[in-house]
């Protein structure tokens, strides 16, 4: 036997807990009840609102079968009976739990409503069954991180009301009709500020007739996050924070096929750094590296969100400007040299730009590259003669 205050510290100790759990009542009074409970166990601890009566009203449960850690670190099957203890003024004031240890071999021989909801209540998740109504008949698991769920506390609620989707033709409550006709579906849905990815399927009855829906939702954020983020570096120049050669590739073929369905124009500008290699030799790669993020900087600066700047290569740069012509990528050229030229920071930086038009210079995406790659080697071959012709 032992008793916890409702912040969880264990209060008293008995000889028996002495003789299950293995520390002295010097050695765990004043600590923490977590320090018995193994890690899946610790979201579950809820103190005085996960015994029944914490807001008044009974004060014990049914007993139910759980781990704990023994003081050398192994894990006791145990059987737990949890009451409130109450002062006079019948406010809780902590928590008495009684434990008996029990055979792990015969433990399936415990009643199988005890043993079930021992299961389902570390399942991950939240998991629900509806009526043909959607209205929520049972829960179970482990819960969500975006909602404190108390046990049985969902029964009777509009899934609807509760997932905060009153919309029957979008996600997810289409796929909770869809399973009333006998659908299993995955979606994946905002809830809370979490993403959670959510299964639903058909219930049925004991005669193999639809009574209504089973759901569960998982929460994937963290997921979700790392997979986006793994994505992003995956597809982005790690020096400029562009888009990198693959994600540019891809843009500018979908860009084709959308304009060939449209009819639209669209260009494409290809930059070269000038005298990169002049620059890494005189001042170094990290002066190298910094006029590479400049030059980003500056297609940024001049590039509408629709429109995608990319590192082409070491020192190749592109813009792909959606739903434009020649007469504006000349002028979003123009305003990119002009910008570099009045930049006060040192080394003075230039670039060389060519253009390419869909689809006066061709159809497809390597007919349009070459076209602007032509008139950059011109335009570069251009500016070297005159640098050389220069007294």
């Amino acid at each position: 036997m032992l008793t916890v205050s409702p912040d969880g510290t264990i209060e008293t100790w008995s000889a028996g807990a002495e003789r299950l759990y293995g520390y002295t009542a010097r050695e765990i009074v004043g600590q923490s009840v977590r320090r018995l409970l193994p890690l899946y166990e610790l979201p579950q601890w809820g103190g005085l609102h996960a015994t029944n009566g914490g807001n008044g009203g009974g004060g014990s449960r049914s007993i139910q079968v759980g781990e704990r850690l023994h003081k050398n670190g192994s894990r006791i099957l145990l059987a737990i009976r949890r009451s409130i203890i109450r002062g006079d003024n019948r406010e809780a004031e902590g928590i008495l739990e009684m434990a008996q240890a029990l055979d792990p071999h015969k433990a399936l021989w415990l009643p199988e409503e005890t043993t079930v909801r021992l299961l389902m209540d570390q399942v991950p998740g939240l998991h629900w069954t509806t009526d043909r109504n959607l209205r929520i008949l049972t829960h179970w698991g482990s819960a969500l991180p975006a909602a404190k769920i108390r046990p049985g506390s969902l029964a009777g609620r509009d899934i609807r009301k509760f997932l905060e989707a009153a919309d029957a033709h979008a996600t997810p409550i289409a796929e909770h009709y869809a399973a009333l006709r006998g659908a299993v579906s995955r979606c994946e849905y905002t809830w809370k500020g979490h993403m959670l990815e959510i299964r639903t399927g058909p219930l049925l009855s004991a005669s193999g007739e639809i009574s209504g829906c089973l759901g569960a939702a998982v929460d994937i954020t963290d997921r979700k996050k790392s997979e986006e983020q793994a994505l992003y570096q995956a597809r982005h120049d790690g020096l400029t924070g562009l888009a990198n050669y693959r994600e540019f590739m891809d843009r500018l073929e979908s860009e084709v096929r959308r304009a060939d369905r449209s009819r639209h124009s669209f260009t494409l500008l290809l930059l070269d750094l000038d005298e990169l290699k002049r620059i890494n030799d005189l001042h170094g790669h990290l002066a190298g590296n910094r006029a590479l993020r400049r030059l980003a900087a500056v297609m940024n600066e001049h590039c509408r969100s629709t429109d995608v700047a990319a590192r082409y290569g070491g020192d190749e740069f592109a813009v792909l400007l959606i739903d434009s012509d020649r007469g504006m990528a000349e002028h979003v050229a123009q305003r990119i040299e002009q910008r570099l030229r009045s930049d006060q920071e040192k080394p003075q930086l230039s670039v060389s730009i060519g253009v390419g038009i869909y689809p006066d210079d061709g159809r497809t995406a390597a007919e349009i590259i070459d076209a602007a790659d032509q008139r950059l080697y011109r335009r570069k071959k251009s500016s070297t003669q005159r640098s050389v012709s220069a007294p």
